[in-house]
C-alpha cells in the first residue's frame, strides 16, 4: 500500500508500482519542492531512498509535469534495483511518441530524456522509426476527421473491453441504431471543414447485412462524397461476402481490416472465435481482388501460445502480402471476460514474441508507423502498426497522436476538439450502453454541436 503526501502523485506513483507487479507491497513517500529543487523521499523493504531534481522554469503546467515525472522516475529507480529494469523504463503513459514530439518542438532531443527515464535502446530505435514513417503526414493542419461506431459482433471475445455484444442477442437493436446513426452522419456534416479520413470501426460491421450496410454508406457519401481516406474494420473473414466487399468498394471505402487474431485454430477456439485460419486466409484473398489497401491485426500473447504458435501467425500474415499489418499485445482491460479471471498477465515468451515481430517485419520491407501502450499490458510493452512504403494508415496517425479533432458518432465514440493554441483538448464521450445511445441521441447531438461550434 503507498502512503503519500501528496495525492496529485499516485497516480502516476501507482502506475509504476503496478507495472512492477507491487500493488500488495508498503511504501512511504514525501514530497517536496524547496530552493528551486524537487525533492522524493522512498520507504521501501526498511531501506530509505533520497532523490532530487532542479526546477528553474516559472511555470504551473511544467511544474506539475516534471512533479510527476520525477516522482516515477524515483519509484522506478528503487524498483528497478530489485526487480530488473523494464523496456520502457519509467515512461507509463500510452504515447511515447507524443512525448518525443513534445521534446523536438521545444529544440530539445527526445534521446536525452528517454536515456533519464530508463528507456531501452530498442524502444527508442523504435520511436525514431516512427517519427520517420509519420515524415510527410504528421503535421499541425488541423482538419477533422470521422469515426463511426458499429457496436456489434458474431460473439465476444475474451480478451475484448468494448462495449460489442453477440449479434444473437442485440438484433432487435440494430435498425433503431442504424436510424440513430445516419441523423448523427448528416448531423456532423457543419462540424467538419476539412476531411481527413473516414473510419467504420468496431465492433464488427461486417456483421450488418448488405441493406444496413448500404444505409450507413448512403449518408457518408450523401454529406461526403469525396473522402481522401476511407477504412471500413470489416472485422472476422466469418462474415465477408463478395456482396458485401463489392458493395464496399463502389460507395469508395479504400482500406480494409481483417482481423483473424491468430492464424492458430486451437487459439481461435479459445478466444471465443467462430472462424478458422483457413476461412482468414481464402477471406482474404477474395477482399484483395477488389483493390483495397489491407491491414492485418494480430496479438501476441493469446491463450498460452508459444513463442512458434505467434511465429506461425507473423509468418502467415507477411506471406499474404498486405499493405498494413498491426501487432497488438494482450492487455487485461476492464469489462473483458480474461480480466475476470486473471489478475496479471505473465505471458511466457512475450518479449520474444514482440521482437521476432518486428525483425520478421522489417525484414519483410515493413516499417513501423504508429504505436501507443495500454495499462496492464503483457511485458510492459506495447501495440505497434506496420506499413509498405506510402501505406500509412492517416487516420492511425492523427488520432494517436492527437493533432487533429476526431468528429465521432455512435455508442462509446468519444469526440475530440483539438485546441493547438492552447495545447489543450476537449473530449464529449456518448453513453456506452445501445438502448441508452439511442434514447439520448438527440441530446448526443446537441452536446457534440457545443463542443465543436461554441467557443
Amino acid at each position: 500500500m503507498l502512503s503519500t503526501n501528496s495525492e496529485y502523485l499516485r497516480p502516476e506513483i501507482m502506475d509504476v508500482i503496478r507495472a512492477f507487479d507491487c500493488e500488495e507491497e508498503d511504501f512511504t513517500h514525501y514530497f517536496s519542492f524547496t530552493g528551486g529543487k524537487f525533492f522524493n523521499s522512498i520507504e521501501y523493504k526498511g531501506s530509505f531512498h533520497d532523490f532530487e531534481n532542479e526546477y528553474k522554469v516559472e511555470d504551473e503546467v511544467v511544474f506539475r509535469r516534471l512533479a510527476k515525472r520525477y516522482a516515477k522516475l524515483a519509484f522506478y529507480k528503487v524498483l528497478s534495483e530489485v526487480k530488473g529494469t523494464l523496456p520502457w523504463g519509467a515512461l507509463t503513459g500510452i504515447r511515447p511518441t507524443k512525448l518525443a514530439y513534445g521534446e523536438l518542438a521545444e529544440g530539445r532531443d527526445f534521446n536525452a530524456l528517454f536515456n533519464e527515464m530508463g528507456v531501452n535502446d530498442a524502444k527508442t530505435s523504435l520511436v525514431k522509426s516512427i517519427l520517420e514513417t509519420q515524415k510527410g503526414i504528421y503535421c499541425n493542419n488541423g482538419g477533422q476527421d470521422l469515426f463511426i461506431s458499429i457496436p456489434f459482433c458474431p460473439t465476444k471475445c475474451e480478451y475484448c473491453s468494448f462495449i460489442t455484444a453477440p449479434i444473437s442477442s442485440t438484433r432487435n437493436y440494430v435498425e433503431s441504431y442504424i436510424d440513430c446513426l445516419v441523423r448523427e452522419i448528416h448531423a456532423v456534416k457543419p462540424l467538419i471543414k476539412k476531411l481527413n479520413s473516414v473510419y467504420i470501426g468496431g465492433g464488427t460491421p461486417f456483421v450488418l447485412d448488405l441493406l444496413q450496410l448500404k444505409r450507413i454508406y448512403s449518408a457518408i457519401n450523401e454529406e461526403f462524397p469525396d473522402v481522401p481516406e476511407y477504412t471500413v474494420e470489416a472485422g472476422r473473414p466469418d462474415v465477408f461476402t463478395d456482396e458485401k466487399l463489392q458493395l464496399t468498394k463502389d460507395y469508395g471505402v479504400t482500406r480494409i481490416c481483417v482481423n483473424p487474431q491468430s492464424f492458430n485454430d486451437n487459439t481461435l477456439r479459445a478466444i471465443g472465435r467462430a472462424h478458422t485460419s483457413e476461412q482468414t486466409i481464402l477471406s482474404y484473398i477474395k477482399a484483395d481482388k477488389y483493390g483495397f489497401d489491407i491491414n492485418i491485426d494480430l496479438i501476441a500473447g493469446l491463450a498460452d501460445e508459444s513463442v512458434a504458435d505467434f511465429e506461425k501467425s507473423v509468418d502467415t500474415a507477411i506471406s499474404l502480402n498486405p499493405e498494413n499489418i498491426t501487432v497488438h499485445t494482450l492487455s487485461l482491460k476492464s469489462g473483458a471476460k480474461l480480466k475476470e479471471n486473471v489478475k496479471r498477465l505473465n505471458v511466457a515468451g512475450i518479449n520474444e514474441m514482440v521482437n521476432l515481430s518486428r525483425t520478421k517485419l522489417t525484414e519483410a520491407g515493413f516499417s513501423p508507423y504508429y504505436m501507443y501502450r495500454q495499462k496492464y499490458q503483457a511485458g510492459g510493452l506495447e501495440n505497434v502498426g506496420w506499413c509498405k512504403q506510402g501505406k500509412a494508415c492517416v487516420y492511425n496517425i492523427n488520432v494517436m497522436e492527437e493533432i487533429t479533432d476526431n468528429v465521432a458518432v455512435g455508442s462509446n465514440a468519444i469526440s475530440k476538439r483539438l485546441y493547438a493554441d492552447e495545447d489543450r483538448i476537449e473530449r464529449y464521450a456518448s453513453p456506452k450502453d445501445i438502448p441508452t445511445y439511442i434514447n439520448k441521441v438527440d441530446k448526443i447531438i446537441e452536446d457534440r454541436n457545443k463542443l465543436f461550434l461554441e467557443g
